[in-house]
């Protein structure tokens, strides 16, 4: 992937170097995200479309009926310390200028289709930390993977997950499987706010039955997002670019997960969705380059 240096420092927070938050495993429904467990531990309507589409169907499903119970690993059950302050990135390397620039891309990105469906997009900020910190939605480490914390809004991520990725789960790695992850995150950003991911954790607690189906459907809406983004950056992409982030969505998917770290594969178990689903709803963003093919819920 092409990127430009000295490009979106001001969107990242820079957390390396501090302590805190303590060692947790994967959040305890505090984000969405890509958690990773350890072992033996633009066409068509744009934005406008997701809010039309995805509404309508939570509305006539029953989502904004209310009730007690679980909700969705991810969406709700907010709860932890406080987060700690960070500065601005002091870049330690081409990584962290890359890093900074896709944040400022994808952000850029979601700015502008917000503007055309006549919405403001909240810019938010990129948390990068080291071993571990303190959200809004509990303590993370790098076991927890990259998540989004609705509480404050940002992103959270220790680059740490990307030598995991490759060495544990098989990844490519690569400059374009970062982008896609970031991507990801900043898809939960766009679902969170356009009052998806809202929505969807009313309809889990109402019936806890189906909590993790949903929660399978708002990550695999995070991909087509990632995808569609993707297509968008036709003029940062370089040959096997989107085979870099096909390998990590692969990788991520439930059952390759399960298998890695339990031998078994359990698709009840699911809360993300697996290899097939993760690359074919990536690919079904990217090929469209539209919101319009990322209504999850309706398949």
């Amino acid at each position: 992937m092409k990127w430009k240096r000295n490009t979106g420092f001001d969107q990242i927070e820079d957390r390396r170097g501090q302590s805190g938050g303590g060692l947790g495993g994967v959040l305890g429904g505090g984000g969405g995200g890509i958690p990773i467990p350890i072992p033996g531990g633009k066409a068509g309507g744009g934005i406008g479309t997701i809010i039309v589409v995805i509404v309508l169907f939570l509305l006539f499903s029953g989502v904004l009926g209310g009730g007690e119970g679980g909700g969705i690993p991810g969406l709700g059950g907010l709860g932890g310390g406080a987060a700690e302050p960070g500065g601005t990135l002091n870049p330690q390397g081409d990584v962290d200028q890359q890093l900074a620039y896709d944040v400022s891309l994808i952000q850029a990105f979601w700015a502008k289709e917000f503007s055309a469906a006549g919405k403001d997009y909240p810019e938010t900020k990129l948390v990068l930390f080291e071993d571990s910190t303190s959200s809004p939605c509990g303590p993370a480490s790098s076991a927890t993977g990259p998540f989004y914390c609705p509480a404050d809004q940002k992103v959270y991520l220790d680059l740490g997950f990307f030598d995991q990725l490759r060495s544990q789960f098989g990844a490519k790695g690569g400059d374009f499987a970062m982008a896609y992850v970031v991507a990801h995150e900043f898809g939960h950003h766009v679902q969170n706010a356009l009052g998806i991911s809202q929505q969807v954790e009313q309809r889990a607690q109402a019936d806890p039955s189906i909590k993790n189906d949903l929660s399978v459907r708002v990550e695999l809406q995070a991909d087509c997002l990632a995808g569609v983004w993707a297509h968008s950056a036709a003029a940062d992409r370089e040959p096997g670019d989107i085979e870099e982030a096909l390998s990590a969505a692969s990788a991520v998917g439930d059952d390759r997960i399960q298998e890695k770290t339990t031998g078994r594969i359990d698709p009840e178990g699911w809360t993300h969705g697996s290899a097939e689903q993760r690359t074919a709803w990536f690919t079904k963003g990217y090929d469209s380059g539209s919101t319009d093919t990322c209504d999850t819920f309706a398949q």
